[in-house]
C-alpha cells in the first residue's frame, strides 16, 4: 500500500498553517484517511554580528534569527484527491515537497 507525504516548510508560520489548513479541506471533501499536519521541531537559524565595523568603540553586537518550521501531512493515495493538492495555491517562500512512500 502506499501513502502521500507531504512535506511543508517556511520562514513564516501563518503560510504553513494555511496551506495545512487548505490540504485538510481537501481530504476532508474527499474522504481521504489523513494524518497530521505533523509539526516538525523548529529550526533556529542564529547569526551574531557585532555593531561597529571597525572594532573601535563600545563592544556592542546585533543578533538576527530565522525560524523554519516544518509540517508533515500523510494522505492515502487517491488520485482525486492528489491532483485537487498539486492544484493548492502556495505562497511565495512556502516550501512543498510530495513523496510517494510504501508501507
Amino acid at each position: 500500500m502506499q501513502k502521500a507525504r507531504i512535506k511543508i516548510a517556511s520562514t513564516e508560520i501563518d503560510k504553513v498553517n494555511e496551506t495545512c489548513q487548505y490540504i485538510q479541506d481537501i481530504a476532508e471533501k474527499t474522504g481521504v484517511e489523513i494524518r497530521g499536519p505533523i509539526p516538525l521541531p523548529t529550526k533556529k537559524l542564529k547569526l551574531t554580528t557585532r555593531k561597529s565595523p571597525d572594532g573601535e568603540g563600545k563592544a556592542s553586537w546585533e543578533r538576527y534569527e530565522m525560524r523554519v518550521h516544518k509540517r508533515i501531512i500523510d494522505l492515502g493515495t487517491d488520485e482525486r484527491a492528489l491532483r485537487l493538492i498539486m492544484r493548492v495555491p502556495i505562497p511565495e517562500g512556502l516550501n512543498i515537497e510530495i513523496e510517494m512512500i510504501n508501507i
